[in-house]
Protein backbone atom coordinates (compact mmCIF):
# COMPACT_ATOMS: atom_id res chain seq x y z
CA UNK A 1 0.00 0.00 0.00
CA UNK A 2 1.56 3.48 -0.32
CA UNK A 3 1.07 7.00 0.86
CA UNK A 4 0.90 10.25 -2.01
CA UNK A 5 2.52 13.04 -0.83
CA UNK A 6 3.45 16.11 -2.74
CA UNK A 7 4.99 19.66 -1.70
CA UNK A 8 5.45 23.34 -3.34
CA UNK A 9 7.48 26.42 -4.28
CA UNK A 10 8.70 29.73 -4.01
CA UNK A 11 10.25 32.98 -5.37
CA UNK A 12 12.97 35.21 -4.55
CA UNK A 13 16.68 36.85 -5.83
CA UNK A 14 19.77 35.01 -5.20
CA UNK A 15 20.73 37.51 -2.66
CA UNK A 16 24.24 35.28 -2.59
CA UNK A 17 26.39 32.56 -3.96
CA UNK A 18 27.36 29.57 -2.26
CA UNK A 19 30.68 28.27 -3.22
CA UNK A 20 30.87 24.68 -3.93
CA UNK A 21 33.13 22.75 -0.90
CA UNK A 22 36.38 21.10 -3.27
CA UNK A 23 36.64 17.30 -3.31
CA UNK A 24 39.08 15.82 -1.01
CA UNK A 25 38.95 12.30 -3.25
CA UNK A 26 39.99 11.22 -6.28
CA UNK A 27 36.59 10.83 -9.11
CA UNK A 28 37.24 8.32 -11.73
CA UNK A 29 34.94 8.29 -14.55
CA UNK A 30 33.96 4.57 -16.15
CA UNK A 31 34.20 5.75 -19.26
CA UNK A 32 35.83 8.62 -21.11
CA UNK A 33 33.56 10.95 -22.75
CA UNK A 34 34.26 12.78 -26.26
CA UNK A 35 34.91 16.50 -25.60
CA UNK A 36 32.80 16.83 -29.09
CA UNK A 37 29.80 14.67 -27.41
CA UNK A 38 26.94 17.01 -27.84
CA UNK A 39 25.28 17.96 -24.20
CA UNK A 40 22.22 16.11 -23.29
CA UNK A 41 19.12 17.77 -22.54
CA UNK A 42 18.83 16.30 -19.13
CA UNK A 43 21.65 15.22 -16.48
CA UNK A 44 20.72 12.70 -14.19
CA UNK A 45 22.50 12.44 -10.83
CA UNK A 46 22.35 9.23 -8.55
CA UNK A 47 24.13 9.03 -5.46
CA UNK A 48 24.75 6.13 -4.12
CA UNK A 49 26.88 4.08 -0.97
CA UNK A 50 26.22 0.19 -0.76
CA UNK A 51 23.13 -0.26 -2.43
CA UNK A 52 24.31 -2.60 -5.15
CA UNK A 53 21.30 -4.73 -4.81
CA UNK A 54 18.53 -2.13 -5.21
CA UNK A 55 20.47 0.06 -7.78
CA UNK A 56 19.54 -1.53 -10.82
CA UNK A 57 15.89 -0.79 -11.11
CA UNK A 58 17.16 2.78 -10.26
CA UNK A 59 18.86 2.97 -13.24
CA UNK A 60 16.53 1.09 -15.27
CA UNK A 61 13.64 3.87 -14.14
CA UNK A 62 15.90 6.80 -15.70
CA UNK A 63 16.86 4.54 -18.57
CA UNK A 64 13.03 3.92 -19.92
CA UNK A 65 12.43 7.45 -19.46
CA UNK A 66 10.62 8.76 -22.80
CA UNK A 67 13.08 11.36 -22.77
CA UNK A 68 16.32 9.89 -23.97
CA UNK A 69 18.42 12.52 -24.59
CA UNK A 70 19.76 12.29 -21.00
CA UNK A 71 23.21 11.50 -19.51
CA UNK A 72 23.11 9.35 -15.83
CA UNK A 73 25.68 10.21 -13.55
CA UNK A 74 26.21 7.28 -11.07
CA UNK A 75 28.15 8.94 -7.87
CA UNK A 76 29.61 5.84 -6.22
CA UNK A 77 30.29 7.36 -2.50
CA UNK A 78 33.40 4.91 -1.49
CA UNK A 79 30.95 1.55 -1.84
CA UNK A 80 32.47 -1.38 -0.93
CA UNK A 81 29.76 -3.74 -2.37
CA UNK A 82 29.74 -4.34 -6.28
CA UNK A 83 28.48 -0.83 -6.95
CA UNK A 84 30.98 -0.42 -9.88
CA UNK A 85 30.63 -3.78 -11.50
CA UNK A 86 26.69 -2.92 -11.41
CA UNK A 87 26.88 0.51 -13.24
CA UNK A 88 29.57 -0.72 -15.89
CA UNK A 89 28.01 -4.10 -16.63
CA UNK A 90 25.55 -1.48 -18.49
CA UNK A 91 26.45 -1.21 -22.42
CA UNK A 92 24.76 2.03 -22.84
CA UNK A 93 26.68 5.31 -23.39
CA UNK A 94 24.51 7.69 -21.34
CA UNK A 95 25.64 6.06 -18.28
CA UNK A 96 28.61 7.11 -16.65
CA UNK A 97 30.18 5.70 -13.27
CA UNK A 98 31.95 8.28 -10.90
CA UNK A 99 33.50 7.24 -7.65
CA UNK A 100 35.17 8.76 -4.37
CA UNK A 101 38.05 7.56 -3.17
CA UNK A 102 37.15 8.12 0.38
CA UNK A 103 33.04 8.31 1.77
CA UNK A 104 32.07 11.63 2.25
CA UNK A 105 28.25 11.32 2.34
CA UNK A 106 25.22 11.97 -0.17
CA UNK A 107 25.26 15.95 -0.69
CA UNK A 108 29.23 15.42 -1.93
CA UNK A 109 28.09 12.68 -3.68
CA UNK A 110 25.06 14.92 -5.31
CA UNK A 111 27.87 17.87 -5.54
CA UNK A 112 30.33 15.82 -8.25
CA UNK A 113 27.51 15.02 -9.77
CA UNK A 114 26.25 17.93 -10.35
CA UNK A 115 30.12 19.46 -11.00
CA UNK A 116 30.01 16.90 -14.26
CA UNK A 117 26.86 17.53 -15.25
CA UNK A 118 26.56 18.55 -18.75
CA UNK A 119 22.40 18.62 -19.29
CA UNK A 120 20.11 21.97 -20.27
CA UNK A 121 18.37 20.19 -16.89
CA UNK A 122 19.67 18.26 -13.37
CA UNK A 123 17.44 15.87 -12.19
CA UNK A 124 18.20 14.21 -8.68
CA UNK A 125 17.11 10.82 -7.42
CA UNK A 126 18.51 8.51 -4.56
CA UNK A 127 19.50 4.88 -5.32
CA UNK A 128 16.38 3.33 -3.92
CA UNK A 129 13.92 5.66 -5.32
CA UNK A 130 12.04 4.70 -9.09
CA UNK A 131 10.73 7.17 -11.48
CA UNK A 132 7.35 6.80 -13.69
CA UNK A 133 8.39 6.78 -17.31
CA UNK A 134 6.74 10.07 -18.41
CA UNK A 135 8.37 11.87 -15.32
CA UNK A 136 11.15 13.72 -17.06
CA UNK A 137 8.82 14.81 -20.26
CA UNK A 138 6.23 15.69 -18.04
CA UNK A 139 8.60 18.34 -16.40
CA UNK A 140 10.85 19.42 -19.17
CA UNK A 141 7.53 20.53 -20.86
CA UNK A 142 6.45 22.28 -17.37
CA UNK A 143 9.04 24.37 -17.31
CA UNK A 144 9.57 25.10 -21.26
CA UNK A 145 5.95 25.91 -21.40
CA UNK A 146 6.76 28.98 -18.49
CA UNK A 147 9.07 31.95 -18.13
CA UNK A 148 12.54 32.25 -17.07
CA UNK A 149 10.93 32.97 -13.61
CA UNK A 150 10.70 29.14 -13.83
CA UNK A 151 13.43 27.48 -12.86
CA UNK A 152 12.85 23.81 -11.16
CA UNK A 153 9.70 21.74 -10.87
CA UNK A 154 9.05 18.79 -9.05
CA UNK A 155 5.96 16.11 -8.66
CA UNK A 156 3.64 13.99 -7.03
CA UNK A 157 5.12 11.15 -5.27
CA UNK A 158 4.31 7.62 -3.12
CA UNK A 159 5.81 6.29 -0.12
CA UNK A 160 6.04 2.83 -0.06
CA UNK A 161 5.59 1.54 3.55
CA UNK A 162 7.43 -1.06 5.08
CA UNK A 163 7.99 -2.85 8.25
CA UNK A 164 6.26 -5.12 10.42
CA UNK A 165 3.87 -1.55 11.46
CA UNK A 166 3.34 -0.61 7.73
CA UNK A 167 -0.13 -1.66 8.13
CA UNK A 168 -1.21 -0.02 10.91
CA UNK A 169 0.86 3.44 9.81
CA UNK A 170 -1.28 2.88 6.46
CA UNK A 171 -4.26 3.09 8.46
CA UNK A 172 -3.38 6.56 10.42
CA UNK A 173 -2.38 7.74 7.35
CA UNK A 174 -5.83 7.47 5.96
CA UNK A 175 -7.73 8.68 8.99
CA UNK A 176 -5.35 11.45 10.55
CA UNK A 177 -3.92 13.03 6.98
CA UNK A 178 -0.44 14.51 7.32
CA UNK A 179 -0.36 18.76 7.14
CA UNK A 180 1.06 18.54 3.66
CA UNK A 181 -0.93 20.42 0.84
CA UNK A 182 -0.81 19.28 -2.66
CA UNK A 183 0.65 21.68 -5.53
CA UNK A 184 1.91 24.39 -4.11
CA UNK A 185 3.62 26.60 -6.67
CA UNK A 186 6.01 29.88 -5.95
CA UNK A 187 8.93 31.10 -5.18
CA UNK A 188 10.90 33.40 -2.27
CA UNK A 189 7.34 33.29 -0.19
CA UNK A 190 7.78 29.61 0.25
CA UNK A 191 10.74 29.72 2.33
CA UNK A 192 8.40 30.72 4.90
CA UNK A 193 5.77 27.66 4.87
CA UNK A 194 8.95 25.71 4.89
CA UNK A 195 10.36 26.85 7.92
CA UNK A 196 6.71 26.91 9.62
CA UNK A 197 6.67 23.36 8.54
CA UNK A 198 2.84 24.00 7.46
CA UNK A 199 2.58 21.61 4.54
CA UNK A 200 5.13 22.42 1.90
CA UNK A 201 7.35 19.73 0.96
CA UNK A 202 8.61 18.40 -2.26
CA UNK A 203 9.06 15.34 -1.13
CA UNK A 204 13.17 14.99 -1.26
CA UNK A 205 15.74 15.31 -4.06
CA UNK A 206 13.97 12.62 -6.35
CA UNK A 207 11.52 14.72 -7.18
CA UNK A 208 13.07 17.48 -8.68
CA UNK A 209 14.07 18.88 -12.07
CA UNK A 210 16.41 22.17 -12.13
CA UNK A 211 17.94 24.53 -14.42
CA UNK A 212 21.60 23.46 -14.55
CA UNK A 213 23.03 26.99 -14.26
CA UNK A 214 20.71 27.64 -11.35
CA UNK A 215 22.33 24.73 -9.37
CA UNK A 216 25.53 25.40 -10.46
CA UNK A 217 24.86 28.82 -9.60
CA UNK A 218 23.85 27.94 -5.77
CA UNK A 219 27.10 25.57 -5.74
CA UNK A 220 25.15 22.80 -5.14
CA UNK A 221 24.27 21.25 -1.78
CA UNK A 222 25.95 22.30 2.02
CA UNK A 223 28.03 19.47 2.31
CA UNK A 224 27.81 20.18 6.14
CA UNK A 225 24.27 18.67 6.00
CA UNK A 226 23.99 15.00 7.44
CA UNK A 227 20.13 15.24 7.10
CA UNK A 228 17.54 18.03 6.34
CA UNK A 229 20.04 18.70 3.35
CA UNK A 230 16.92 18.56 0.79
CA UNK A 231 15.05 21.19 3.00
CA UNK A 232 18.35 23.48 2.77
CA UNK A 233 18.71 23.17 -0.12
CA UNK A 234 14.98 23.93 -1.44
CA UNK A 235 15.01 27.22 0.87
CA UNK A 236 18.05 28.59 -1.16
CA UNK A 237 16.11 27.24 -4.45
CA UNK A 238 13.56 29.03 -3.91
CA UNK A 239 15.40 32.16 -3.12
CA UNK A 240 16.78 31.82 -6.86
CA UNK A 241 13.38 31.60 -8.83
CA UNK A 242 10.24 29.75 -8.85
CA UNK A 243 9.24 26.12 -8.68
CA UNK A 244 6.66 24.66 -10.49
CA UNK A 245 4.51 21.68 -9.82
CA UNK A 246 3.74 18.51 -12.25
CA UNK A 247 0.41 17.40 -10.75
CA UNK A 248 1.07 13.44 -11.13
CA UNK A 249 2.75 11.19 -8.78
CA UNK A 250 5.63 10.31 -10.96
CA UNK A 251 8.27 8.99 -8.55
CA UNK A 252 8.15 5.84 -5.99
CA UNK A 253 9.70 6.56 -2.76
CA UNK A 254 10.96 3.54 -0.87
CA UNK A 255 11.49 4.28 2.92
CA UNK A 256 14.47 3.57 4.27
CA UNK A 257 15.46 2.90 8.25
CA UNK A 258 15.32 6.21 9.78
CA UNK A 259 18.88 8.00 11.12
CA UNK A 260 19.52 7.75 14.94
CA UNK A 261 17.96 10.57 16.85
CA UNK A 262 21.29 12.64 17.47
CA UNK A 263 22.25 12.79 13.79
CA UNK A 264 18.16 14.32 13.67
CA UNK A 265 19.16 16.35 16.83
CA UNK A 266 22.17 17.97 15.15
CA UNK A 267 20.90 18.42 12.16
CA UNK A 268 17.89 20.45 12.84
CA UNK A 269 19.74 22.59 15.18
CA UNK A 270 21.97 23.09 12.54
CA UNK A 271 19.20 23.67 9.63
CA UNK A 272 17.75 26.26 12.20
CA UNK A 273 20.82 27.77 12.47
CA UNK A 274 21.36 28.25 9.28
CA UNK A 275 18.59 29.99 8.37
CA UNK A 276 18.33 32.00 11.70
CA UNK A 277 17.70 35.17 10.87
CA UNK A 278 14.58 33.97 8.87
CA UNK A 279 13.70 32.09 11.69
CA UNK A 280 14.30 34.92 14.38
CA UNK A 281 11.81 37.23 12.06
CA UNK A 282 9.07 34.92 11.57
CA UNK A 283 9.18 34.26 15.77
CA UNK A 284 9.65 38.09 16.36
CA UNK A 285 5.87 37.72 14.60
CA UNK A 286 4.49 34.82 17.34
CA UNK A 287 5.40 32.18 14.95
CA UNK A 288 7.25 29.22 17.52
CA UNK A 289 9.50 27.92 14.25
CA UNK A 290 11.80 26.52 16.47
CA UNK A 291 8.97 24.58 18.79
CA UNK A 292 7.81 23.16 15.11
CA UNK A 293 11.31 21.54 14.30
CA UNK A 294 12.23 20.37 17.91
CA UNK A 295 8.95 18.07 17.71
CA UNK A 296 10.37 16.14 15.28
CA UNK A 297 13.59 15.53 17.49
CA UNK A 298 11.23 14.86 20.11
CA UNK A 299 9.45 12.09 18.35
CA UNK A 300 13.04 10.53 17.04
CA UNK A 301 14.23 10.27 21.18
CA UNK A 302 10.57 8.74 22.18
CA UNK A 303 10.95 6.64 19.06
CA UNK A 304 14.27 5.12 20.30
CA UNK A 305 12.87 4.10 23.77
CA UNK A 306 15.17 7.65 24.97
CA UNK A 307 12.30 8.90 27.20
CA UNK A 308 14.17 11.37 29.15
CA UNK A 309 15.71 13.94 26.31
CA UNK A 310 12.17 12.78 24.72
CA UNK A 311 10.17 14.69 27.21
CA UNK A 312 12.90 17.07 27.09
CA UNK A 313 11.98 18.43 23.68
CA UNK A 314 8.43 17.97 23.76
CA UNK A 315 7.85 20.08 26.64
CA UNK A 316 9.79 22.67 24.18
CA UNK A 317 7.89 21.33 21.46
CA UNK A 318 4.74 22.93 19.50
CA UNK A 319 2.00 20.54 18.62
CA UNK A 320 -1.07 22.33 16.44
CA UNK A 321 -2.13 19.26 14.54
CA UNK A 322 -4.17 16.48 15.92
CA UNK A 323 -2.00 14.11 13.77
CA UNK A 324 0.91 15.15 15.74
CA UNK A 325 -0.27 14.32 18.94
CA UNK A 326 -0.92 10.50 17.50
CA UNK A 327 2.40 11.06 16.39
CA UNK A 328 4.25 11.32 19.46
CA UNK A 329 1.69 8.21 20.87
CA UNK A 330 2.80 6.08 18.24
CA UNK A 331 6.62 6.83 19.27
CA UNK A 332 6.25 6.65 22.27
CA UNK A 333 4.66 2.93 21.53
CA UNK A 334 7.53 2.09 19.62
CA UNK A 335 10.24 2.82 22.01
CA UNK A 336 8.31 1.11 24.75
CA UNK A 337 8.68 -1.84 22.52
CA UNK A 338 11.87 -1.20 21.98
CA UNK A 339 13.07 -0.97 25.27
CA UNK A 340 11.08 -4.15 26.54
CA UNK A 341 13.08 -6.00 23.53
CA UNK A 342 16.39 -4.58 25.09
CA UNK A 343 15.62 -5.65 28.50
CA UNK A 344 14.75 -9.35 27.35
CA UNK A 345 17.48 -9.40 25.17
Amino acid sequence: MTESRTGATSRSDPDAERTAVEPTATVTPARMRDEHDAAPLVSVVVPTYNRADSLTPTIESVLAQTVSDLELLVVDDASTDDTESVVTGYDDDRVQYLRHDENRGGSAARNTGIEAARGTYVALLDSDDLWEPRKLERQVACLESRSDDWVAAYCGYDRQRSGPDSRLRVLVDAILPSVEREGMEGGEELVTESLLLRGFSTGGSSTLLVRRDVVQRMGGFDESFQRQQDWEFRNRLLREGKLAYVDAVLVRKEESAPPAAETIERSIRHYLDTFGEDVAALEAEGHDVTGRHLFIVARAFLSEGNFRKGLYYLRRSHLPTVRQYADVAYAAARGAATRARARLS
